[in-house]
């Protein structure tokens, strides 16, 4: 027999011993690869029953907050006054926040996980303030206040600011807009905040607090060819009244 049939039936031999040993490991690890596979399988199937499920919810939160808006921008309607058939209304701002808030509150409760659930819960925390529930309220919007999701954040952070303000606790209320001022959310501009701020300012007899935000506001909001932006233009009527009205006024 020659050097090469040699060689080929060493290697031949080589790939049997190879082959009984894959085999024979898959035989002792049969039982252990099986449980292995059906383990990653129960967790595929979580993760897309998963997915399906949290899809299935949100369409279903999204459904019952688009109705619980319906009736949250529902006309009150004077007596007498003429209303399209079919239309709901409501003799008063307190009776259709009443009616409101139950259905927000409801969506929130089913749906708390989801985005539609965090939204229906800030707009629970909106109608308990307009039917006077402050402490309802405080506790709604500061459950939204910390969600993940920074610009449903934001609207509960400026709400709450403002049921401070009305409830005497100014400093809570600054604290609020400064952290909305430095922040970066779509809902809530860092300049919008900073002009409610200084509306607060006002309204508290320190026009010089205010005059200090709205002049930095003026010179810092401006495109990259120096006009000024909202902000900015809102901020320059905010320290010259007399002008933004078309009269002469001094700067």
């Amino acid at each position: 027999m020659d050097n090469a049939t040699k060689r080929e039936l060493k290697q031949q031999d080589q790939f049997v011993t190879l082959t009984e040993h894959g085999i024979s490991w898959a035989n002792q690890n049969r039982r252990s690869a099986i449980v292995t596979a059906g383990l990653v399988l129960l967790v595929i199937l979580a993760i897309v029953g998963g997915a399906a499920l949290y899809s299935h919810r949100e369409a279903q939160a999204n459904t019952a907050l688009g109705e619980a808006l319906h009736t949250y921008q529902a006309p009150v309607a004077t007596p007498g006054q003429a209303i399209p058939p079919g239309t709901k209304t409501f003799s008063s701002v307190a009776e259709r926040a009443k009616a409101a808030n139950a259905q927000f509150v409801d969506v929130a409760d089913h749906y708390g996980m989801t985005k539609d659930g965090k939204i229906a819960r800030y707009f629970a925390g909106l109608t308990y303030m307009e039917e006077g529930q402050n402490h309802s309220a405080e506790d709604a919007l500061k459950q939204v206040a910390g969600a993940w999701d920074s610009d449903v954040a934001a609207l509960a952070k400026l709400a709450l600011a403002q049921l401070y303000r009305g409830s005497g606790r100014e400093a809570q209320a600054v604290t609020l807009y400064n952290e909305l001022g430095s922040g970066n959310s779509n809902t809530v501009p860092p300049g919008m905040a900073q002009i409610q701020l200084a509306e607060m300012y006002e309204s508290q007899g320190k026009p010089d607090e205010a005059k200090k935000i709205y002049a930095k506001l003026k010179d810092t909001d401006k495109d990259a060819k120096g006009k000024a932006g909202p902000i900015g233009t809102l901020a320059a009527q905010k320290l010259n009244p007399e002008a933004a009205a078309g009269t002469p006024g001094l700067q």
